[in-house]
């Protein structure tokens, strides 16, 4: 009989270990399929732009002779399927060629510039996540109710005003008129020369070295574009939040938990919310990811120097090598976000993990 039992557990433990193996390999798979998806995207995209990346490196004046040399010298004269696997090698390596308008490797620009695009997008999420999981509550508790209205009302403006019609008018409001805020830029010509970044997140860096008038000038120059971004992050997370909280409220345990006689207070925020907070942290990762690329039109509003400011200088300028290099990294930092999101479901969320 133990033995018996032994070749059982030794069976079931067998297949555990091989629908494990199955399910990293299937993520595996489904990872590097979608990455070889975005290079795909972006080398045909850089392929049908009607820019001839040459001519951008030495001009439309320049002899045809030098112009095919330096065809030759990108590869551009080679068959597409071959262009294709080059880019693949380069990209897998970081390197994604010299950028024409400042003369650097792109790779270089963007570890130089994506430092401000992450600190901007983080501010802006805690922003969106501390008034909107609140909020969300509020509207599903109070459902039907003026309260629940007014955050709907809220979330419907998030989604509809355009980004750049309200920076333009925080700008009026907050900087011209009332002087709350700092001018646009990320930290005031004052401190350019005498501070000196070592991560490249500002507000980190001035609070490590202990310099908190570089500090709060950089919060001052921080906040309205952070606040904006975190204003259209809150619009959806307090949306799914309420969906969320709304769909936990109406469980049995909910009912149970009231007839044993807990309090409301208690009920709400550490039965239902708690349960709620499972895929509440996915759609704060994706929010997150979508502030790390859809925050192009505040970083050039704001004057922001970061990678949407960037892409979108090199774009006006036929840069297709910043450009592309700067969308592979966004979509790279998109997937690894979405993966985190989903490693973290799982461990939190114990039912998922037989799936």
């Amino acid at each position: 009989m133990a033995l018996m039992e032994t070749k059982t557990e030794a069976r079931r433990s067998g297949a555990r270990a091989s629908a494990l193996a199955f399910s990293l390999l299937r993520f595996l798979l489904t990872v590097v399929t979608t990455y070889l998806g975005l290079l795909a995207v972006t080398f045909f995209i850089g392929r049908v732009v009607p820019i001839d990346p040459a001519l951008a490196i030495v001009g439309d004046r320049a002899p045809a002779h030098v112009v095919e040399r330096v065809r030759e010298e990108l590869g551009l004269n080679l068959p597409l399927y071959q262009q294709f696997i080059i880019y693949i090698r380069q990209a897998l390596t970081g390197d994604f060629g010299t950028s024409v308008l400042t003369t650097n490797p792109v790779m270089s620009d963007i570890r130089r510039v994506f430092p401000a695009t992450i600190e901007l997008a983080t501010v802006g999420t805690l922003i969106g996540a501390f008034f909107g999981v609140p909020l969300g509550v509020l509207a599903a508790v109070k459902r039907g109710s003026f309260a629940d209205q007014i955050v709907r009302i809220i979330g419907l403006i998030g989604y509809s005003v355009p980004i750049f019609w309200l920076g333009l008018l925080a700008l009026v409001l907050f900087y011209a008129q009332l002087k709350w805020v700092a001018y646009p830029g990320r930290v005031d010509i004052v401190y350019e020369y005498s501070f000196t970044p070592v991560t490249g997140f500002f507000l980190l860096d001035a609070a490590m070295q202990r310099q908190w008038d570089v500090f709060w000038d950089v919060f001052r120059h921080i906040i309205l574009p952070g606040a904006l971004l975190g204003y259209f992050s809150l619009a959806y997370i307090s949306r799914m939040t309420r969906s969320f909280m709304l769909n936990e409220l109406s469980q049995e345990y909910i009912v149970a938990a009231r007839a044993k006689g807990l309090s409301e207070t208690r009920i709400i925020w550490f039965h239902a919310l708690r349960n709620a907070a499972v895929p509440l942290i996915t759609v704060i990762a994706l929010s997150y990811a979508g502030l790390l690329e859809g925050s192009v039109l505040t970083e050039t509003i704001f004057s922001w120097p970061g990678l949407g400011l960037y892409i979108t200088n090199s774009l006006q300028n036929a840069d297709m090598n910043a450009v592309l290099g700067g969308t592979i990294i966004i979509g790279s930092v998109f997937i690894a976000i979405n993966i985190l999101s989903d490693v973290l479901y799982r461990i939190l969320d114990p039912r998922t993990r037989s799936r």
